[in-house]
Order: C-alpha cells, then structure tokens, then sequence
C-alpha cells in the first residue's frame, strides 16, 4: 500500500455517537480517532448524526468518512448505504456485508451453509417465552445457554441462563432491545477475537475475565479484565486461528477492518465462531490497538491504515454514480 500524506487524504469526517445503544462507546470511539488524525496533520472534523445531522456529510464538501457508528445506523449497512448514494468513500464493509454481520442468526446461518464451525442456536421471536417451551429450547441446547439480541454488540443485552425461570427473565430482558433473540449454547472454553485489517488477521487476542462472561462491564467498565496478546497459542494453532478468521471475515463479504470473536471449546479444543464485528471499539481499552501494537504500530498508524481503506471504496464507485 501506498505511504499517503496527510493532505492525500483531504477533508475527513469522523462520523460517531449516533442513536444505537452504543452512542456512549462511539462517542469515545470517535473522540479518539479524530485525535489521532489531526495528530497526523489530517484535515478531521468530527460528525455527530444525532446532534448534527446526517446533512452535515453532505454539505461540508467532505472526501471521505472514518466510521466509528457502533451499532444499529452504523455497522448495519445503513450509514454506508446513505454514503454510496451521495459517492462519499468510507472505511470498513460495504452495505450487504455490514448488515449480514450486524445479525447474529444470519451470520452463523452463512457460516453453517459454509462449513465454518459455530456453536447450537436457536432463535425466539418476540412474545412471552412460555416455561414448556424455555424448558425444550433448554434441553435442546445442553441445559444452558447464552441469550442475545441478535442486532445488538457490546454485549448489549447478552445474559447467561441455566433454568427455566433465569430463561424467561433474559428473554424478556434482551426483548428491550430486539424483536429478535438468539439462543445459543453455552461454551464452556476462552475467549479470543482476531482484528482483520486489509483482508490480513493480526496476532490473536485470548480475553480473562472474572466476570460469568465478557460482558459490557468487563469491556468497558472493569480494571480487573485481562488481555493476552501475544495470546499463548502454538505457532501453528495462531496460523489455524488466522486462516479460519479470514475465511469467516471473507464468508459474510466484509472488508477493509474488522474482528473476529472466538470460543475455545475446553473438552474438544475447537474453535467456534461467536460473531464480526464490522466497526470495533477503538478505545484506550479496546481490542484491535492492542493487535496492532504487537504487529508494531500504534494507534496514530492504525488509525491512518484504516483510513485508507476508504481508497478502495472509492474504486467501487463508478463516474455516473452507480455503485458497483
């Protein structure tokens, strides 16, 4: 890739915060990114969707976007489709592959019609979960399970339920946030996510927490979470995790930046798949500038690879303004 200046890459809109239940983490997301590119001379501006206005994009003669939109109107294919119509080059996953991997159920759908090795889910709609009905859905997945709003990240939402009752509380919990929810059978293992940056993994990410699971407290408001990196894995397990989070990024069509998260069964050893995240945490505490430091570049330098993922996009846009 092509070393750029600052002035390569014009007038650059930080677009964060947003309306989803991740505006707080975006908004840090966001503040820390645009640091970084005026550190690097780059002409940033930062743009608040709920505060501003989506017409703030368009009326400020900007040459592209640095995303960090977590959540719904940021990673699902909705700010990216707004921004093709209006040829404004972005950074990371293009429309389809950005809702694809938004929804939990239809990402392990693809990857199950794929062969790639994810964990028992079933999904409930929105309604009362009845107890003969928890009481099968609990036997089917092994006597415990995860619940999750399937549109949701940060774990927003996520709760652990091993009974009937604990059951019906998280699915009427995470119904605040989903009309749908997503079942899934509980790993009994560790936990590693992978950053992919330009179709690329970086070195894995094993995550210790004291807490039941890696949840948002433990992402974003916990001194006690832990994170390995280099993760302890053999040579040739880091390059089995690393083929197996490419194949994954590449089997949902995503592009330009994102993370692969992971369990390690404890019994059998083999990885399952748990989700991409399309538009990571860039935070003081998150995952991919700790990747990228041990492949050794910091955060200033990640933020401008990142960046210059939006050059490819602009190839994907064609002079008559049709998208490609």
């Amino acid at each position: 890739m092509a070393v750029r200046s600052p002035t390569d890459y014009g007038k650059v809109a930080v677009v964060y915060g947003g309306y989803s239940a991740e505006r707080e983490i975006s908004l840090v997301s966001g503040e820390t990114v645009y640091q970084a590119l005026i550190n690097a001379g780059v002409d940033a501006h930062k743009v608040d969707p709920k505060v501003d206005g989506l017409s703030a994009i368009t009326e400020q003669g900007f040459d592209r976007v640095w995303n960090a939109l977590h959540g719904r109107g940021g990673e699902d294919g909705v700010i990216q489709g707004f921004l093709e119509l209006h040829q404004i080059p972005y950074t990371g996953s293009g429309v389809m592959a950005s809702a694809i991997a938004m929804d939990k159920l239809r990402t392990k759908l693809l990857w199950s019609a794929q062969g790639l090795p994810v964990a028992k889910h079933k999904m409930v709609s929105t309604g009362e979960l009845s107890a003969a009905d928890a009481k099968a859905l609990l036997a089917e997945l092994n006597g415990c399970v995860m619940v999750k709003p399937i549109h949701e990240g940060s774990s927003v939402g996520m709760a652990k339920a091993d009974t009937v009752e604990r059951l019906q509380q998280a699915v009427t919990a995470a119904q605040q946030f989903d009309r749908e929810i997503m079942l899934e059978q509980w790993i009994h293992g560790e936990e590693y996510t992978v950053a992919i940056l330009n179709g690329k993994a970086l070195p894995s990410i094993r995550v210790e927490t004291p807490h039941t699971f890696y949840d948002f407290k433990a992402k974003y408001n916990s001194s006690d979470t832990q994170y390995h990196c280099p993760s302890g894995l053999s040579a040739d397990e880091e390059l089995c995790l690393a083929g197996l989070s490419e194949k994954a990024f590449n089997a949902l069509g995503c592009s330009g930046w994102g993370r692969v998260d992971f369990m390690r069964d404890s019994n059998s050893g083999d990885w399952l798949l748990l989700e991409v995240n399309t538009v990571p945490g860039m935070t003081q505490t998150s995952l991919v500038p700790k990747a990228a430091k041990v492949k050794g570049f910091n955060f200033e330098q990640l933020v401008l690879k990142v960046l210059d993922t939006s050059f490819d996009r602009t190839t994907a846009l064609s002079a008559n303004g049709e998208v490609k």
